[in-house]
């Protein structure tokens, strides 16, 4: 028996002793596995990425918690000994842990069978919301533990209340005292007082249930008890806890703001995820500083929303007309403005960027630019009469010259199955739509007879376009597309000169573009610089110049596209007060209204449309929708600049040319007008026609 005795002693002493040893080598183990001292000390906090415009005002943040950093001399006193009464008044007493509230705490539990109170410090609650998990294992409370004493051990008492007021979560997506503030009372920390400080410190417990936004007396409670915590403890004088207590709690009902140029800014961050892995994008604070001027995307929105309001009446469409709108720095080709859609909440679809639109008539200016190099001047004449044409088969061709369908050749038709006139005329719809016949029409099908090439992008004509490009073939047409930065697919048709193939408007923009700088093409950008939350310089963007086009072609081009302005489809950008060029557009069946218009700083493009392709209505054109919506914008973002006109090269010349036959103005020329030139290329021969009334006659504005 007493062997027996011995032998259990002995047992459970070995037992003991190896459960030490094991409770040892586990607490070692889970000492090992806490952050190192050095991460104590240089401790990352989860920081929001701040995406500010040109100028550095706050556009939006991208963050996964929404955290402002503030220092711990900027934190108010009031606020500071707030949150130790209610959360831990003998924070400056203990060493991180405190076993007499521990005890407290647990006995509190097991007489009311639930967990009513924690006896955690705020170093143990710093631990666990900066370094640990939210599970609640004995493991991680064990870590919580040993934790807290390692951050008493590394940091002074000043930084953990520092850490902890920065980290700890208040509702409403606010993580830190300072974002807390401006959430709930539209202000920054510092400027909180007493009461909205004690309201703050109220809600760490249970920002949900003790939310002032849900439930107002509930917070009202918390707030006044806070403020009794900390008359009772000696931090606040009577009369101070009076005042505080009635005062009325003031919050701001916190609704989700409405991101300003929520297009622009998703168009930044698909760019910035291929750049920065997501951790250091959406918690390493970084400072974004884009090309945005927010006060002319804030009024671009607004002047948008007016005008296709209006167009919304005008449509009558149970769905809304959309809208693409970019605008840049002619120099740099850096983005001032993105309106991508309407409502980026229905539609996260970035119009800008990601539409494909017949351009119409804005595809215009690519040809006339290849004739200008070819062969062709602004004075060249060129026949505007109507064009028919039948499917042989291949391609496109041209069959006659005349609206008088009785005198076709039907001889040829006859590959299409067409008999004669009779049998023509029944089958024409069908043919149509079958796509064997083409019938290309000027705008309300009028024809002006022998025109400039000058006046037949003035007046937006259809059949010299589709001349132009009979003569020079589509191939070239697309190889200046593919030059000025068009990628999308082109066919390769006479179609293509009246803009039926689709484009990005964002590419035809910058097609523009190369116009307004003097043949150079600069790619689009939205970013200027980023730097790391040190303010330290990580990366800048600069222009991608190419040179596509020679600085005279160029210039021709937008000479050409004053024109259009001055006595075109373009008319009401006159309205802007300042020279400038540019181009309606507007589709088969008013599907698409385009305008495309620059100053020899800032160019502007827009697109108005329905996402369904259908039609926007009789008679509405880029000239009478785009260009007003163009304009009103433009007025403010040139508005800082000079009115000047487009710089001329040395090798362009200007001669007096008879606007009937594109000859040197002669004596007897009525209507004269200045031209640009390539020099050696200007007219050598004086015009001596005597012009008709009806020459002279005032065309109708098109608004094609």
């Amino acid at each position: 028996m007493k062997k027996l005795k011995i032998a259990i002693f002995i047992s459970s002493i070995l037992i003991i002793y190896l459960s030490i040893i094991y409770l040892s080598l586990y607490i070692l183990q889970l000492i090992a596995e806490l952050p190192s001292e050095d991460e104590l000390r240089n401790f990352t906090p989860v920081l929001s990425t701040k995406i500010l415009d040109r100028n550095g005002e706050l556009i939006t943040e991208l963050f996964t918690e929404k955290r402002t950093w503030i220092e711990f001399k900027d934190i108010p006193d009031h606020l500071k000994l707030a949150v130790l009464a209610i959360e831990d008044h003998t924070f400056y007493r203990h060493w991180g842990i405190n076993p007499k509230r521990i005890l407290k705490a647990a006995i509190d539990n097991i007489l009311k069978r639930k967990v009513i109170s924690g006896g955690s410090t705020i170093t143990q609650q710093l631990a666990k919301i900066s370094f640990l998990t939210q599970k609640r294992t004995l493991k991680r409370k064990l870590k919580e533990f040993f934790l807290a004493i390692k951050l008493e051990h590394n940091l002074s008492k000043n930084e953990i209340l520092e850490m902890y007021l920065n980290q700890v979560y208040f509702g409403r997506g606010a993580y830190g005292v300072q974002q807390a503030a401006r959430i709930y009372f539209s202000k920054n920390a510092y400027e909180l007082t007493l009461a909205e400080s004690a309201m703050l410190a109220g809600l760490i417990k249970s920002p949900s249930y003790y939310s002032p936004i849900k439930n107002y007396d509930r917070a009202i409670k918390r707030r006044n008890l806070v403020l009794k915590r900390m008359l009772k403890l000696g931090y606040i004088s009577k009369e101070e806890y009076e005042q505080a207590i009635s005062e009325p709690l003031i919050v701001g009902y916190y609704r989700i703001p409405s991101v300003t140029a929520p297009y622009f800014i998703e168009y930044i961050r698909e760019q910035l995820e291929t750049e920065f892995p997501s951790e250091v994008l959406y918690t390493g604070g970084l400072i974004i500083r884009t090309t945005l001027d927010l006060n002319l995307q804030k009024h671009a929105e607004v002047i948008i929303e007016q005008r296709l309001s209006k167009i919304d009446k005008m449509t009558k469409s149970t769905e809304p007309v959309q809208v693409a709108l970019i605008s840049m720095e002619v120099r740099t080709g850096q983005i001032l403005t993105m309106v991508g859609g309407r409502d980026y909440k229905k539609t996260q679809f970035n119009r800008v960027t990601q539409a494909l639109r017949q351009p119409g008539s804005a595809f215009k200016p690519i040809i006339f630019l290849a004739a200008l190099e070819h062969g062709f001047t602004a004075a060249s004449i060129i026949d505007d009469t109507p064009l028919i044409f039948y499917n042989n088969g291949v391609d496109w061709e041209l069959l006659a010259t005349t609206t008088d369908y009785s005198q076709l050749d039907y001889s040829k038709l006859e590959k299409i199955g067409v008999l004669d006139y009779t049998d023509f005329v029944s089958k024409l719809d069908k043919l149509k739509e079958k796509n064997k016949f083409w019938v290309p029409e000027n705008y309300k099908n009028r024809y002006y007879g022998k025109v400039t090439l000058r006046r037949a992008l003035e007046l937006s004509l259809n059949s010299c376009a589709i001349r132009l490009t009979m003569e020079l073939g589509p191939d070239l047409i697309i190889n200046y597309a593919r030059k000025l930065g068009i990628t999308t697919p082109l066919t390769n048709t006479y179609s293509l000169s009246l803009g039926a193939s689709e484009v990005i408007p964002i590419e035809l923009v910058s097609a523009f573009n190369v116009f307004a700088n003097n043949g150079i093409k600069v790619e689009p950008y939205g970013i200027l610089e980023i730097r790391d939350k040190f303010g330290n310089l990580l990366k800048s963007y600069f222009p991608k110049e190419t040179i596509v086009l020679s600085n005279e072609s160029a210039y021709l081009i937008t000479n050409l596209l004053k024109g259009v302005v001055k006595n075109g489809t373009g008319k009401y950008a006159l309205n802007l007060g300042k020279i400038c060029a540019g181009k309606t557009g507007t589709t088969n069946n008013c599907t698409d209204a385009w305008f495309i218009g620059y100053t020899p700083d800032v160019i502007c493009g827009v697109w108005i449309g329905f996402d369904i392709k259908k039609s926007l209505g009789k008679d509405a054109t880029g000239g009478k929708l785009a260009c007003p919506i163009w304009t009103d914008y433009m007025k403010l973002a040139v508005a800082s600049y000079p009115n000047k006109d487009f710089e001329k090269p040395e090798n362009i010349v200007e001669a007096l040319i008879d606007a009937n036959t594109g000859l040197l103005a002669g004596p007897n020329s009525k209507k004269v007008y200045k031209e640009a030139f390539l020099k050696g290329t200007e007219p050598q021969i004086y015009s001596t026609t005597v012009e008709s009334e009806e020459a002279l006659s005032e065309e109708e504005d098109t608004g094609f």
